[in-house]
């Protein structure tokens, strides 16, 4: 069945005939659904209803129908910025990106920071305070249905609510809002406790407003004496804060004194300050129990006076003054008890963030300003993505998936070669978006590379990610010294015919802490060998000497063959070996003696009638270099072979030639011919080629 309707509520507001025009336009959107009885979650005629106590403007209104979530299948955003303009039709993409997020999980709140980081996240992405606003009325909406749910769903809701919605309502000043959330989840998540304190309210509500009523007779009667003109009313004391308060304090409800609570609205600061002194004359005071937050005001700004009195029954009656500047703040501005109850920290850009949603709540005009002003200004600084797991990660703008892999763990960090968002492989330099998901791909060996350091390059943007990458090299840096000073320390020793030199006393001489230091100082040269001799009384001359003579130059390799040295023997080009390699030679027809690694599959192949012809070879002398090839494995062609090309150069590698090939998963390999001394050296450079970011493998050709 499809009917039209606009909800009575709707046609009553202050809105001029063209608006009414245009909810009638949206409403009849909504009428053209099918009315399923078996749907009880929220429509979005009856969030708009509940937003109408709020005083919202005409975009807000049309934003909550056309929010309806059995309007999203029909995919109608392009229609909706066509009949009711871009404003609306951004309000109704942030609403339905809220209603069907799926981050928050039961066991954030055990984790530290969780639920807080989610809040911001869903702020920081929301591109229009209004749609948050929307979100908590229909969040409100959805708590009324709950009973229908099963006790899972009820439990993941209500709790959803106390640690997400609520909080926000709360950060952003809208009261009202806050503690009917509050209340209503507590309701699902404790039913018993809540039913206790609601029965104990009821029982003794009547008693209770008799003394709330005398006790404001009795006010206005002493102040409109005074010529001071007063609005003043009891305040109710909600459920869920009065449960807290009761375990906070550890006591019963009935031993809770500050159940009856009274506010005081007057005209100015001077009245409060005379209807205080009033209501100190009439009353019994506890001292200790009266605040001045006019004078000292709180951090986030709430300006009020409190002080608690004791009636002729020995009632305990809190009392409010403030002027309506103040209330106004207090209920619509900067989120008075958010610092205080939240445990967050005052925040000036929040505050500003705030005071722009009074403003869009309050003026018509110019909402389009205010509402970039404040996706401009709240948390615009933050960034917020999930671990594969759904762990949130709060990071600074700009971070990349390097920063977001420091930020899980330095060790994560230092390993990490590639990375995957939201599934696909994105180079280590990607700037994160709130929301997306970041996998990291790490080896089991392996360090950061300096280039991660480099401003110009663009892999960090976190400075204590930068800070770690820069440890690690230093604390690298240290050991190598000492380990090198510790070998230089030791052959100096030994040349000199210094059995066991006293450590303890070279730091000493040398004015060195400890002999840690000692040695990264000897290994890094700021003590020399010259120096080392002076302390062990060596003449200077004869360390000179012995540094004369000690370089020879560099013979080219030779192979002997069965022992015997300058037969003719040519390096195969299949497996190319190099010194340190296990070799064998297989005799030739035409080229003598062709020396194969033991490795090769053209030897392990080899036919049984071919290996008679194979015999024993070892190294000579050490030559100047060899031909190996290498291929690498990399997650993409994007700079790597300028890297690796930079890398070979400052290691003094000539590249022989470069072949580059895309596979199907668009990873890459680059094959490679460099020329290289020995094993060792060769060794050396495949490590530091792994350890730059795109690549995933590299190793030796045969």
């Amino acid at each position: 069945m499809k009917k039209n309707f606009t909800p009575e509520k709707l046609l009553s507001g202050n809105f001029s005939e063209p608006d009414r025009l245009q909810i009638d336009k949206a409403m009849a959107i909504v009428g053209q659904l099918v009315d399923d009885p078996r749907y009880y979650r929220p429509k979005g005629y009856e969030v708009a209803t509940i937003l109408m106590d709020f005083h919202v403007d005409l975009n807000t209104i049309l934003a909550a129908i056309l929010s309806d979530p059995r309007l999203t299948p029909l995919k109608l955003l392009p229609h909706i910025k066509e009949q009711f303009g871009e404003t609306v039709e951004a309000l109704v993409k942030d609403v339905n990106w809220l209603n069907t997020i799926a981050i928050y999980s039961l066991d954030m709140t055990d984790q530290p920071n969780q639920s807080e980081i989610l809040r911001r996240m869903l702020l920081s992405m929301t591109q229009d305070v209004r749609a948050v606003l929307i979100k908590l009325a229909y969040r409100i909406k959805r708590l009324g249905v709950l009973p229908k749910e099963s006790y899972e769903m009820r439990r993941f809701i209500a709790q959803e609510t106390l640690d997400i919605y609520a909080p926000i309502a709360n950060r952003m000043g809208i009261h009202q809002l806050k503690w009917e959330l509050e209340d209503m989840a507590f309701r699902y998540l404790k039913p018993q406790s809540y039913l206790h304190i609601a029965k104990s309210l009821n029982d003794k509500r009547t008693e209770r407003e008799d003394c709330i009523k005398r006790f404001i007779e009795l006010l206005k009667k002493t102040l409109a004496a005074e010529n001071i003109s007063a609005t003043i009313y009891g305040r109710p004391k909600h459920i869920y804060s009065i449960w807290k308060k009761m375990q906070r304090k550890q006591l019963g409800i009935e031993e809770l004194y500050d159940l009856l609570a009274v506010r005081v609205i007057v005209d100015n600061l001077g009245a409060c300050y005379t209807t205080l002194g009033i209501v100190h004359s009439l009353w019994q005071t506890i001292p200790k129990e009266f605040d001045d937050y006019i004078a000292n005001p709180k951090e986030n700004g709430y300006q009020s006076l409190h002080t608690v009195i004791i009636d002729p029954d020995g009632k305990r009656i809190e009392v409010q003054i403030r002027t309506q500047e103040m209330h106004d703040f207090a209920e619509f501005g900067v989120a008075a008890h958010w610092s205080y109850k939240e445990g967050g920290k005052h925040d000036a850009a929040v505050e500003k963030s705030i005071s722009s949603l009074r403003k869009l709540l309050e003026e018509k005009d110019d909402d389009e300003t205010l509402s970039e002003h404040f996706r401009n200004e709240l948390f615009h600084d933050r960034v917020y993505v999930l671990t594969p797991k759904g762990k949130l990660i709060d990071l600074v703008k700009g971070s990349t998936p390097l920063d977001f892999a420091y930020a899980i763990h330095s060790e994560i960090g230092h390993r990490c070669r590639g990375a995957k968002v939201n599934g696909r492989i994105a180079p280590l330099t990607y700037i994160l978006k709130s929301g997306e998901q970041v996998e990291i791909l790490t080896v089991k060996e392996g360090g950061p590379n300096r280039n991660w350091i480099d401003p110009n390059l663009g892999y960090l943007k976190s400075s204590n990610a930068i800070s770690k990458v820069k440890s690690w090299f230093k604390n690298q840096q240290e050991t190598q010294n000492i380990a090198a000073g510790k070998s230089i320390l030791d052959k100096e020793s030994l040349r000199l015919g210094i059995k066991t030199p006293n450590l303890t006393e070279l730091a000493k001489y040398f004015h060195q802490p400890n002999t840690d230091q000692l040695l990264e100082f000897i290994g890094r040269g700021d003590i020399n060998t010259r120096q080392l001799a002076a302390f062990f009384k060596i003449p200077e001359l004869e360390t000179a000497k012995v540094k004369k003579t000690a370089a020879k130059p560099a013979d080219k390799t030779e192979v002997s063959v069965d022992g015997i040295n300058q037969i003719k023997t040519t390096f195969a080009s299949c497996c190319s070996p190099v010194p340190g390699d296990d070799i064998i030679g297989f005799i030739s027809l035409k080229k003598g003696i062709i020396v194969h690694n033991k490795n090769c599959p053209n030897i392990i192949n080899m036919g049984h009638e071919k290996q008679s012809r194979l015999i024993g070879v070892a190294w000579g002398k050490q030559t100047s270099s060899h031909f190996v090839p290498i291929v690498i494995k990399a997650f993409s062609t994007q700079h790597l072979l300028n890297e690796v090309s930079q890398l070979l150069a400052e290691e003094k590698i000539y590249i022989a030639n470069a072949a580059m090939e895309t596979q199907a998963d668009f990873s890459a390999l680059l094959n490679l011919t460099i020329q290289i001394k020995n094993t060792d050296q060769l060794s050396k450079v495949l490590k530091k080629i792994g350890c730059l970011s795109n690549v995933i493998d590299v190793k030796r050709k045969i």
